[in-house]
């Protein structure tokens, strides 16, 4: 990549008004869109590509990305979804054998935003201090009184139902890898490819179905168990999934959630949510098991959290138990119904790229799914 050329020059401005310059690779468009940092040290192709970050620019706080390139396989979803890319240093040379591409390749071809060259450091201590805020990535030609105006006028994350924009259009299938022993309605409000994977590898048959599907059609499929996904957005903004959790279960069915999926659940069932300063964002978040009293590392995206009524009962909830805690903050990870086979997480327990400490819970949706059918 060429860094030194004006033609590249390009800067990211926050609402505040605090303006970042750096040089602009891939689209050369302007972006706007929620600015967040991600602390993972590896994986950029999967935060890419992952369909929770929709809507926003991904800062990744690791100095220098790009070195492995970018590939068929650590894919997501169909393509990436962030609305901009922000990195400190962007490999010139990439080197990997499953490489097809390099990053701003990757971004240019997929009409992606970038900018790098800029103090990502000083960049995620300003947002860990004033709060993840409305940005814009442009380049230096687009007056900053002009860029500021857009910036404001760009919706803010609360209110935003963002799943329908990332959901699949129409269902699909993923078979059981060998016997299928469980059929799985997965709502897609912006699942991840590895969640469906690691289900099928479990024995289970998948239904991938759109997040505006409602109840009559996931009961006629007549599935032995429910998966609800992770994904964008305001969890307060998403009607139609309060409906079908709640008809489900009133079948008895089993339900797992991750992610914006954990968020409608305990909506569902009374709780409230609210939005994170900064939210939780990466690859290395220490989350407390309460009854097995043990420490999973886990992998992490999003902005918002259940309420907590003190430190262990969630509020408007008195159905729900607090299962996992967020030993960085005390935030809310995991919940279970006390009366129903219903469970969630916060973070994400599929992973890719990892860790993978966390998987044991695909295997419990599978355990409750055995004790239905017995």
């Amino acid at each position: 990549m060429v860094v030194n050329s004006e033609k590249n020059r390009a800067y990211l401005l926050l609402e505040d008004g605090k303006r970042f310059d750096g040089m602009g690779f891939g689209s050369a468009a302007i972006s706007l869109g929620e600015v967040v940092f991600n602390t993972s040290m590896t994986g950029y192709q999967e935060i890419l590509t992952d369909p929770s970050y929709s809507g926003q620019h991904v800062v990744m706080t690791y100095p220098m990305i790009g070195n492995y390139g970018v590939n068929t396989i650590d894919v997501e979803s169909d393509g990436p979804k962030v609305a901009g890319f922000v990195v400190r240093e962007l490999a010139e040379v990439y080197s990997s054998w499953r490489a097809t591409s390099s990053v701003e390749e990757y971004l240019e071809s997929n009409a992606i935003v970038g900018i790098c060259e800029i103090d990502t450091r000083a960049l995620t201590r300003h947002i860990r201090s004033e709060g993840a805020m409305r940005g814009a990535i442009a380049s230096t030609d687009v007056s900053e009184s002009d860029l500021l105006h857009m910036v404001l006028e760009h919706p803010v994350m609360q209110g935003l139902d963002l799943s329908m924009e990332v959901s699949t259009s129409k269902p699909y299938q993923i078979e059981a890898s060998g016997a299928e022993q469980f059929h799985v309605v997965a709502y897609d409000c912006g699942v991840k490819a590895n969640s469906p994977k690691l289900l099928s590898e479990r024995g289970c048959r998948v239904t991938v179905l759109p997040a505006d599907t409602p109840l009559n059609q996931v009961l006629a499929l007549d599935p032995d168990g429910l998966f609800i996904s992770n994904g964008p957005g305001d969890p307060a903004a998403v009607k139609r999934a309060e409906e079908v959790i709640l008809g489900v279960i009133d079948r008895n069915i089993p339900i797992f959630g991750i992610c914006l999926g954990h968020q409608l659940i305990a909506r569902a069932f009374g709780a409230e949510t609210y939005k994170l300063p900064f939210g939780h964002h990466g690859a290395n978040h220490p989350v407390r098991n309460i009854d097995c009293n043990t420490v999973e590392i886990t992998s992490q995206n999003h902005g918002f959290s259940v309420r907590l009524n003190g430190e262990k009962e969630i509020l408007g909830a008195p159905d729900l138990k607090l299962t996992h805690v967020n030993l960085y903050d005390g935030t809310a990870e995991g919940l279970m119904h006390r009366n129903h086979p219903v469970f969630s997480v916060q973070y994400h327990p599929e992973a890719a790229p990892g860790p993978h400490d966390s998987k044991y819970l695909f295997g419990q949706f599978v355990e409750l799914m055995e004790r239905r059918n017995n």
